[in-house]
């Protein structure tokens, strides 16, 4: 295999990987309402989010991850998906001052997401394989 398409590959597998975790974190939404409403509260403070509201939140995130998915408007998607990302790492900070407290250790696992978040935007224009947008 070639370096390049070893590139390709590898930006493919950075992009496959972080929808999951994304789009997971937004079926949550849809599923779990209840659930991601208390996330907003403790880790966003927004105390008064209606469920309304946060459908509409979970079906622009559907949105931007099917569009990051398919590497469609990739200096958009990607830079959204990395902002969304990073607001959700940056916000969990108390997490990681008592990193053995109940669970926090898996906080941690944010920030090899955060830097492939990054690395895929800044290689967006490298990431080739399976997209729509050249």
């Amino acid at each position: 295999m070639d370096k390049n398409k070893k590139i390709s590959v590898s930006l493919f597998l950075l992009r496959l990987g972080v929808f999951v975790v994304m789009f997971v974190w937004t079926l949550d939404k849809f599923i779990r309402p209840e659930h991601a409403i208390n996330v907003f509260k403790h880790f966003y403070f927004l105390d008064s989010l209606s469920p309304t509201v946060l459908l509409g939140i979970a079906i622009v995130e559907i949105l931007i991850l099917i569009g990051f998915l398919i590497g469609f408007r990739k200096k958009l998607t990607y830079g959204t998906v990395l902002v969304f990302h990073g607001i959700s790492t940056f916000s969990s900070y108390k997490q990681y001052l008592s990193p053995f407290d109940k669970g926090n250790l898996l906080f941690f696992a944010a920030w090899p997401m955060l830097a492939a978040c990054i690395t895929l935007y800044l290689l967006r224009d490298l990431d080739d394989l399976y997209v729509i947008s050249r």
